[in-house]
């Protein structure tokens, strides 16, 4: 047995305003949506994510999210200078002693993406 693939289903009120920021923000790629569903896939590179209006059998009072997600990346210092201006900072890179340089933003739910790239 092989687990293949992990696509968090992030809940969101504002699904719209949340495709506009996983796009134009974060430079992520709208695979596909569907209105009527309240839902939405995204990708970029081999990192996927895909968005929903909360259930309506589910309570949902705004979104959150006990932890982060945290995406490995190349060249994290261009990532950081692309990002840094336009999403509220977490905290700003930094090295750390477990060997990754990493940052962190809010997206526009307050969920909180990490951004790492292992050092030497």
């Amino acid at each position: 047995m092989k687990y293949k693939a992990l696509r968090p289903i992030l809940w969101t009120a504002q699904l719209d305003e949340t495709i506009v920021f996983y796009r134009d923000v974060l430079g992520f790629t709208v695979n596909e949506q569907n209105s009527d569903w309240g839902w939405a896939s995204l990708a970029k590179d081999d990192v996927e994510v895909m968005l929903a209006k909360p259930n309506e059998h589910m309570p949902f009072d705004r979104p959150m999210f006990t932890g982060s997600f945290y995406i490995t990346t190349e060249k994290v210092d261009q990532v950081w200078e692309q990002l840094k201006d336009k999403a509220e900072v977490v905290y700003p890179v930094e090295n750390f002693d477990w060997g990754m340089r990493e940052f962190a933003i809010y997206d526009n739910n307050g969920y909180i993406i990490q951004f790492g790239e292992e050092i030497n």
